[in-house]
C-alpha cells in the first residue's frame, strides 16, 4: 500500500526539504512535514499556492509527475485584467512560448474562489481590475501557467494548485496535509 500525502504549500515555501540555494533560510516542505521516506511527485513554484502531492511510491510519483500521463491539474488563477470569454481563445487552443506550442488549456471564468488569504498578499491597485480563472492543464512546464497567461495579456497575480487528478486541496487549510493510503 502506498502512501500519499496531499500538502497544501503556503506562498513562499520551496517544494523541497532542503534549501542549498539560498545564504537566507528560507521555507521548505521539512517547516511543515515531518514524514520520513516521502517525495514530491512534481514540484510548486514558491510563489505559487496549493496542492503538492508527496508520496513513498517511485512508481506513483512517476505517474504523477510524469507529462506522458497527462493528470489533469487544476489552478485557481488571478489575473490582472478583465478578460472576456473571447480573450481566453489563445488559452484553449494553445499558446507559443519559447520552448513551444503548449497543448489547448480547459479555461473557466469564474468568481473569485473562498480562499484562504495569502501572505504577503497580492498587491491591489485600485484603477486595474483583477479576475479569476480556472485553468486545467495536461503538461506541466516550468512556470507554464504564468508563462500562458502573460503571453495572452493578463499577467498571473495569485496562483493556487487546486486538483491533480481526482485529489483536491478540499478540507486541507494551508500549511497542513492530509495523509492517505491507496
Amino acid at each position: 500500500m502506498a502512501r500519499l500525502i496531499l500538502f497544501n504549500k503556503p506562498f513562499g515555501v520551496l517544494s523541497q526539504f532542503t534549501d542549498k540555494g539560498s545564504p537566507a533560510t528560507r521555507a521548505t516542505l521539512s517547516d511543515f512535514i515531518a514524514v520520513k521516506g516521502v517525495y514530491p511527485a512534481g514540484r510548486l513554484d514558491r510563489d505559487s499556492e496549493g496542492l503538492l502531492l508527496l508520496t513513498d511510491d517511485g512508481r506513483l510519483q512517476a505517474r504523477i509527475a510524469d507529462p506522458r500521463f497527462k493528470l489533469p491539474k487544476t489552478y485557481l488563477v488571478q489575473v490582472e485584467g478583465d478578460p472576456q470569454e473571447a480573450d481566453l481563445a489563445p488559452l484553449r487552443e494553445g499558446v507559443r512560448l519559447k520552448d513551444g506550442m503548449t497543448l489547448p488549456a480547459d479555461v473557466a471564468l469564474i468568481d473569485a474562489p473562498d480562499l484562504w488569504p495569502r501572505n504577503p498578499p497580492i498587491r491591489e491597485r485600485k484603477s486595474i481590475p483583477d479576475r479569476w480563472l480556472r485553468i486545467t492543464l495536461r503538461e506541466g512546464r516550468n512556470r507554464q501557467v504564468r508563462r500562458m497567461t502573460a503571453a495572452v495579456g493578463l499577467p498571473t497575480l495569485r496562483l493556487v494548485r487546486w486538483s491533480i487528478g481526482e485529489w483536491t486541496l478540499a478540507g486541507i487549510p494551508p500549511g497542513t496535509f492530509a495523509d492517505i493510503s491507496i
